[in-house]
């Protein structure tokens, strides 16, 4: 099996993204598949022996979308050239709009009533073909495949009104005037629907760059080029022709390109020794020395000095590449709530199609003088302000946000589960050795039990302060030591934590999680080693240091890069706000739709209220909840 992000380019709303992830569901050969709006991309699991990536990209094309596999093609290009073009189709479609406007509110007299509205025909014509076109291209490949997202609704909306009122330019007069009933047309609303949709989302694309970020600036630390030791010649060449086992110089103030050993090294401190900023990797702030057989990874800085290295790790396989892998992973992973919007996102365009033609039906019947236009305009206003791109945008703009903060702060979160799960810890069970203290490498191991305590083992820095800051926000913390009982009173009393357990076997630690569970708590597990992985896996949310074990970092949901404890209560502050967010968002979704939906259909005539959201403000309306969704979700920042 293989698991890849791969970007998803022409997803305008949770339609789409439900729609794209249903249809990679029904491929054989995937396993699962999970696909984010705001990230534009689907995280996949597939047998490579059943599909290739190619049939997938074959299958998404059919119904609309695009899924970027080739290595020629920059995603980050892609999405320029998109954004550009929706800029110049925004700005065309506003100078349509305001044409449209002048003419058809008289601001701008050019003869009779009919030369005007064939004018208004015109230029509405133009609106359509030059900047909504892809509304009715995207709705009809949709329609083929039995499914509906926002572009259904904006094509029936404005075909709708675009329809309605061609039929009244050249019908009007005879039909409706013959009747007595007063006629209109309503191109202005078929342009201003397209012009405001394309406006918000030109407002929701720059927004959306922003919950991207974190991404970026992990990709940013990598470098473009290599420098290249040959023989006695240094030569620049780029990252992609490095090979495993190629000899690479980095000097003062440059990027390392790859993770390998150093070979030889030199500052004008040191003869044998050079210095390197790993602060956005490990969260350190010292700079770290890196001498003859020294690790070193991709993405640090050389802060003073330079060496010579072999590579050992390069592509996809340096440490810094595994940590954009999982954050994106985990920012392309969904929380329980959202898989609950998802199916929501599914029906509800259908849902909405069905209330306007309900909405159509009860003013055509029950409508009075003039019954025909205004239940098309009802339908119409319907059919534009019943936006879904607010309820999918709510949760994962918040979980992209949020995972990427977390990211900045040198802290990897494995899956949107775990930044959820984190807000309910009421309880968390942490390790000593190696987690809470550090066992000092100096002293003489056949006197240790002759050395008093703190000479043999250093609490962390700062493992006090966030021990004591846990319990003020409500976790009871657990210590658990193989140690003798001495030593861990004696590091339970340094550290703050009242209740901890002392020589106690990987069993036991598993235990304690179970009966804490069983209680009722949910419980987080704080570790390094193999000795901590059965409590790790059992634990609601399991937490590993980053300078543990490769086992405890893979059972793990979340990783500190750093030693800093204080990290722990972030993150946990960081779930609960981010949860909130996301509950925030979702509010103003749902309620956006349930108060809106009624008042564009007109519910507010049966209470003898004459008030009706227009097809013009309904448009206006719909781009402004899907802006301020992703806009509330970037105060996370």
């Amino acid at each position: 099996m293989e698991k890849k992000t791969i970007p998803v380019v022409g997803m305008a709303c949770a339609a789409c993204s439900a729609n794209v992830e249903r249809k990679l569901q029904t491929l054989p050969g995937v396993v699962s598949a999970t696909v984010s709006l705001p990230g534009r991309s689907a995280l996949v699991e597939y047998d490579p022996a059943q599909i290739s990536l190619e049939q997938m990209k074959s299958e998404i094309n059919g119904i609309g979308y695009d899924l970027v596999i080739e290595h020629d093609r920059s995603v980050v290009e892609i999405e320029r050239t998109a954004f550009r073009r929706l800029r110049r189709k925004t700005i065309l479609s506003w100078s349509f709009a305001a044409l449209c406007m002048s003419i058809s509110m008289g601001w701008l007299n050019i003869g009779s009533k009919a030369v005007t509205n064939q004018v208004a025909l015109l230029l509405a014509l133009a609106n359509l073909l030059l900047c909504g076109r892809e509304f009715y291209v995207i709705a009809w490949r949709q329609l083929r495949h039995g499914s509906a997202n926002m572009d259904t609704l904006v094509a029936l909306s404005t075909g709708i009104a675009f329809a309605f009122s061609a039929f009244n330019t050249f019908f009007g007069a005879s039909v409706w005037g013959s009747r007595g009933i007063e006629w209109h047309t309503y191109f202005d609303a078929s342009v201003m629907i397209i012009t405001f949709v394309l406006t918000g989302r030109l407002l929701e694309e720059k927004a959306k760059n922003g919950t991207a970020s974190s991404i970026r600036q992990l990709m940013g630390l990598s470098p473009k080029t290599a420098r290249l030791v040959i023989g006695d010649a240094v030569e620049d060449v780029p990252l992609s022709t490095i090979a495993v086992g190629d000899l690479l110089e980095v000097r003062a103030g440059e990027k390392v390109p790859v993770d390998g050993l150093v070979t030889q090294a030199e500052s004008f401190m040191l003869a044998d020794g050079a210095y390197v900023d790993e602060s956005m990797i490990t969260g350190e702030p010292t700079p770290a020395l890196k001498q003859n057989g020294s690790q070193v990874l991709a993405g640090t800085i050389v802060s003073q000095g330079k060496f010579r290295f072999r590579a050992k790790q390069i592509g996809e396989n340096t440490a810094l590449a595994h940590i954009i892998r999982m954050v994106q992973e985990a920012q392309g992973s969904k929380a329980p709530v959202q898989r609950t919007v998802d199916k929501v996102a599914l029906i509800f365009v259908p849902s909405v199609a069905g209330i306007a033609l309900l909405t159509f039906l009860l003013w055509w019947i029950f409508g009075g003088h003039a019954a025909l236009p205004h239940a098309v305009l009802s339908a119409v206003a319907v059919l534009v302000i019943a936006c879904p791109c607010a309820m999918g945008l709510a949760t994962p703009t918040a979980l992209m946000v949020g995972i990427g903060k977390a990211a900045q702060n040198n802290i990897l979160i494995k899956d949107a589960t775990a930044l959820e799960s984190l807000r309910s810890v009421d309880a968390m069970v942490i390790d000593k050795t190696g987690t809470l203290t550090i066992a000092n490498q100096n002293i003489d191991f056949t006197k240790a039990d002759s050395l008093p305590l703190e000479v043999r083992e250093t609490l962390k820095p700062h493992a006090r302060e966030a021990m004591e800051d846990l319990q003020r926000h409500g976790v009871e913390v657990y210590m658990m030591s193989g140690d003798k009982e001495e030593a861990a009173r004696f590091w339970a009393e340094q550290a703050g934590i009242a209740q901890y357990r002392s020589q106690v076997l990987p069993q036991d630690k598993e235990d304690l999680v179970r009966r804490l569970q069983q209680s009722g708590k949910r419980v987080a597990m704080v570790g390094d080693g193999i000795n901590d992985t059965q409590a790790l896996a059992l634990a609601d949310v399991s937490i590993a240091m980053g300078r543990g074990t490769d086992v405890a970092m893979d059972v793990a949901q979340v990783t500190l890069m750093s030693d800093d404890l204080r990290k722990i209560p972030s993150v946990i502050r960081l779930s609960r706000r981010t949860v909130r967010m996301i509950y925030e968002n979702l509010f103003w979704a749902f309620i956006y739709n349930i108060v809106c939906i009624p008042l564009a259909a007109g519910v507010l005539y049966i209470f003898g209220v004459d008030f009706q959201i227009t097809p013009m403000w309904a448009s206006a309306l719909m781009a402004f909840s899907s802006v301020s969704v992703v806009l509330n979700s970037l105060r996370l920042r």
